[in-house]
């Protein structure tokens, strides 16, 4: 098995975060996998994880009072699971499910998000890229909403 510091420069999230930093992150990471249909995270729990997705395909769903659950996107490889870890109050917003085998590197949250703040010029490139996803994510709901409702 690669060495987890391996894993995360293989990932695009992380591509041109230099070897030292890293090799930091690493050491707060671990290997995990998730068998279809395992719940990987509830909406409402803790936020204490961050997923790099390495293998096979995640479902986000939301959850209401008297529906069934609505799945909102799809993660794959490549992708990167959950925010919420960075934002107060570090709850999920959302349900997590293995949709087929998968595997990620799971990276402590508080930890990361003490490496943040002890390495500011890493901290802002990391919000940097979340920022980006976050806002690639609301446009594909915002497209998902127009087909629904027409325009919003």
């Amino acid at each position: 098995m690669k060495p987890i510091a391996d894993l995360l420069a293989e990932h695009p999230f992380f591509e041109g975060v230099g070897a030292e930093e890293l090799t930091a992150l690493a050491g707060i990471g671990t290997d995990v996998r998730f068998a279809p249909g395992e719940v990987i995270f509830r909406e409402g729990d803790a936020a204490d994880r961050f997923f790099v997705l390495r293998s096979g395909r995640v479902g986000l769903e939301i959850h209401a009072v008297g529906r069934p659950p609505h799945l909102l996107t799809t993660l794959s490889s490549g992708d990167v699971l959950g925010a919420s870890w960075l934002f107060p109050p570090h709850q999920w917003q959302f349900e997590a499910i293995a949709l087929d085998e998968t595997s990620a590197v799971a990276l402590d949250a508080a930890e990361l998000r003490r490496h943040l703040d002890a390495d500011p010029a890493l901290g802002y490139l990391l919000v940097q890229r979340f920022a980006g996803l976050l806002v690639k994510r609301l446009q594909a709901a915002r497209f998902r909403l127009l087909d629904v409702y027409g325009d919003v």
